[in-house]
């Protein structure tokens, strides 16, 4: 290491580091949709749209992300909880595995609820209008375009105006007739230019996969209300009703408003009798909205997709003009089949990850679910929930170093309500007196208790450590943002889960363990030569509590306050069961180094002390993330989207730029539909034509993994240092980057050429004091920076 590689110019004006970028980051199609995995997805953060741009009819399903079944939550709880503990602990001890399993199933409650469809907006055109045909939707402006002969149709979402807005223009005249049409209790009504939908969510519902014939429960008087109105402008056309059908002719341009707003006024409300108005409320929102143009509205709505989009750009190269021509679905294929060098289709899946989140997190304490916001199904896979050990917590991976945290914060805010209703199953499901705890599922209601209602596998039923993890999330949000006062309002729920963590502990033989324990959705096989679930303290347990203790011993020593429980978490942390380092150099997953069922299971949960902990590194604790490289060698590249995703994290923090560049286009590899039957149907992980993720089926995880692994690719940061290019792959050898932030507190942007940074810029951004001194890793060598400071600082290395 020596200075004098780094040449460093501390310069007085503005450094211009914005790049020329090659990619439009616009997805094009040349057909329109004829299945989900096809259409275009828009979204304010709270009511969404897909659009599927039918030639003869158009329809566009609606979704609004408050629309679930269910209510709050009533205290469904576990008698007794206490002694059957102690009896699964025993008959782990005894490695009678068929007992604890049988003993764990007595700790179950309920299943979460499912989050449902608000409906379907049917165009019908009662003319053909041939000629060419064409689909885009443009990310950066939020806009999708469908052109068919004559005929353009615009839809965006707009958060400012709370609508979805369509512009439909024909220059040879419009004649179409619209049904809005919904799978909920419902009632239509269209009269004059407005059509509307009153109905209701059951108040109880099962999951899909208990394949329950009665899975609904409905009563007029109990669950989630709402409101859908779609507003027609178009002053000078012929508009008739027809029962629920509105008639639209002799008009050469119609503007459609819509809107919709529900009853849900909060996780502990009931959405009937406490719940918002919700008719005034969307009728007050589409009167607001017609007294605004088109252009107006569509400029707010841009500019605010924007406020958040335009923090961030990408350039890794150019690709070549054949392809750039290719609509996107065939430039995937083609990608996947033919080894193409795309670029712009690896930046454009990267921007398309941050403008998923912008378009389904704006909405507080109602975070991106399993599908995001975007949801055709009553019984959508898995409930379309919140499942927290892993998908919930992999959609908010990018959200602060891809520039984001308002959105991050909807997180945050969610949180809090589960730390409320998780004290009540810390108690009477586990038998914990302080703290909280979640489950591994989780919905609107902020549910928190371990779900299977009596009858499940506790390899994904009974798991208690949802809240260590989402609560990592809260001092994550503070080293980015360096906000003290959101640090004091979110700092309980950290501390609760660390509570509740300790509390579960126990000692033995010298150690703190966990018990009962098990690494999520993963099985070992026993020496009786059976397959089981649950066993004494496996590592994901311990790799989630340290993580959380270390985040809560830090941020109580950054508000100066709890000092007992920093105290108690110095004492603890050493004591903690150890890592592991199997025979074959992979890190144990289990407490008994068993035989794992699955050696290339999807789930790596036993890495997470790497990613995306800290605390595992290649320079502090390098034989530990010596073992993680074996384990990720051993499970191989064949896996879901949502684990590509993870894993292109993971080899990042792992500094292999070779293997996770690998594992990006292993995630971008195409996937069909999934109700395609021809020939050439292709399923397994990977992506859709429409660039959403394929677990399969849809989950919108991938996108928001795959995005932040890019991130961490690229840069890397602790709270003293800042590390660029970790894992720069040679087909990325030349590039540049704007606006990627810190833990640090910093905003960073620069240019690379033969795998070399060149011009770097660095910002602070944070809303407290950001690091005055970092190291700041780059080309090899390592320079201390002092900030003196300045609100930013521009280098040439």
């Amino acid at each position: 290491m020596k200075n004098s590689s780094f040449l460093i110019l501390f310069v007085l004006f503005f450094l211009n580091l914005k790049p020329a970028y090659a990619s439009d980051l616009v997805l094009s199609y040349d057909k329109p949709a004829t299945y989900f995995e096809e259409t275009l997805v828009i979204g304010n953060g709270s009511l969404g749209a897909i659009i599927y741009g039918g030639n003869e009819t158009d329809s566009v399903s609606l979704n609004d992300i408050t629309l679930w079944t269910g209510e709050p939550k009533k205290n469904n709880y576990t008698k007794n909880p206490r002694p059957i503990i102690a009896q699964i602990r025993s008959a782990l001890e005894l490695e009678n595995y068929a007992a604890a399993d049988s003993l764990q199933q007595l700790l179950q409650g309920d299943f979460s609820q499912n989050y449902q469809p608000l409906g379907c907006l049917k165009i019908k055109y009662n003319t053909n209008t041939g000629g060419r045909y064409s689909r885009k939707l443009d990310i950066r402006r939020a806009l999708a375009t469908v052109c068919s002969g004559n005929r353009t149709t615009n839809y965006f979402a707009s958060a400012p105006d709370s609508v979805i807005v369509i512009k439909i223009s024909d220059s040879n005249g419009i004649d179409a007739i619209l049904n809005l049409e919904s799978q909920l209790p419902s009632e239509v009504t269209a009269s004059g230019n407005q059509i509307s939908a009153t109905g209701y969510a059951a108040y109880n519902s099962l999951p899909g996969y208990t394949k329950s014939e009665n899975p609904f429960s409905y009563h007029p008087s109990r669950g989630i209300r709402f409101n859908t109105i779609v507003k027609i402008i178009a002053p000078d056309a012929t508009i008739q009703t027809n029962g629920n059908s509105t008639h639209i002719s002799n008009t050469k341009n119609v503007i459609l408003l819509i809107t919709n707003a529900t009853s849900f006024n909060g996780f502990d409300k009931d959405p009937a009798t406490q719940g918002r108005p919700y008719r005034q409320i969307s009728e007050r929102t589409i009167a607001k909205a017609e007294k605004l143009s088109y252009n107006t509205l569509q400029s707010r709505a841009e500019k605010a997709h924007r406020n958040y989009f335009d923090r961030v750009e990408l350039d890794l190269g150019k690709t070549s003009p054949n392809l750039r021509t290719l609509p996107t679905d065939r430039q995937l294929l083609s990608y996947c089949d033919n080894l193409d060098y795309n670029p712009d289709l690896e930046e454009l899946y990267f921007q398309y990850g941050r403008y998923l989140l912008i378009s389904c997190s704006q909405t507080p304490g109602v975070p991106a679910n399993l599908q995001g916001l975007w949801n055709e199904k009553m019984l959508p896979p898995w409930s379309s929930n919140y499942t927290t050990n892993i998908n919930l917590e992999e959609n908010y991976w990018g959200a602060e170093t891809t520039a984001m945290p308002e959105l991050h914060e909807v997180l945050l805010d969610y949180i809090q309500n589960l730390s409320i209703n998780g004290q009540h199953s810390a108690l009477n499901h586990w038998g914990v007196d302080k703290g909280w705890c979640l489950g591994h599922n989780t919905d609107i209601w902020a549910m928190t208790n371990p779900v299977g209602s009596g009858n499940s596998s506790p390899s994904w039923a009974n798991w208690a450590m949802g809240g260590t993890w989402l609560a990592t999330h809260i001092w994550e949000h503070f080293l980015f943002t360096r906000d003290k006062e959101q640090l004091q309002k979110y700092y309980p729920a950290l501390k609760g889960a660390a509570e509740f963590a300790l509390g579960w502990l126990f000692e033995r033989n010298g150690e703190l363990v966990t018990s009962p324990s098990t690494s999520p959705e993963n099985t070992f096989i026993a020496p009786d030569g059976k397959e089981w679930p649950t066993m004494i303290c496996t590592t994901s347990d311990m790799a989630l509590i340290r993580e959380c203790l270390i985040d809560t011993k830090l941020a109580a020593k950054e508000l100066g306050t709890d000092a007992g429980m920093i105290a108690q978490i110095d004492s603890v942390l050493p004591r903690l069961h150890p890592y592991k380092i199997k025979a074959d150099g992979s890190l144990s997953e289990w407490f008994y180094e068993y035989p794992d069922k699955d050696p290339k299971h999807r789930h790596q949960s036993h890495l997470i002390g790497l990613y995306p902990g800290h605390h595992i590194s290649v320079s502090e604790t390098p034989d530990i993330a010596g073992a993680c490289a074996k384990t990720l060698e051993i499970k191989g590249s064949e896996t879901t989207g949502w684990s590509a995703g993870w894993r292109i994290n993971l080899l990042a923090r792992l500094r292999d730029g070779e293997k996770a560049y690998a594992m990006y286009r292993r995630l971008l590899r195409y996937v069909t539909p999934d109700k395609y039957k021809g020939p050439d149907r292709r399923r397994g992980g990977g992506t859709y034509p429409n660039l959403l993720d394929a677990h399969t089926p849809f989950q919108i995880d991938g996108n928001f993994g795959g995005s932040a692994g890019v991130a961490e690719m690229l840069l890397q940061s602790t709270p003293e240092s800042i590390i660029l290019l970790p894992a720069i792959p040679p087909q990325w050898n030349d590039g540049s980057v704007k606006g990627l932030r810190t833990r640090t507190g910093h905003e960073v942007s620069f240019k690379w050429k033969n795998g070399k940074v060149t011009d770097l810029e660095i910002k602070t951004k944070s809303i407290g004091p950001a690091s005055e001194q970092f190291t700041l890793h780059a080309n090899h060598n390592i320079k201390t920076i002092k900030t003196d400071g300045k609100e930013k600082l521009s280098l040439k290395l």
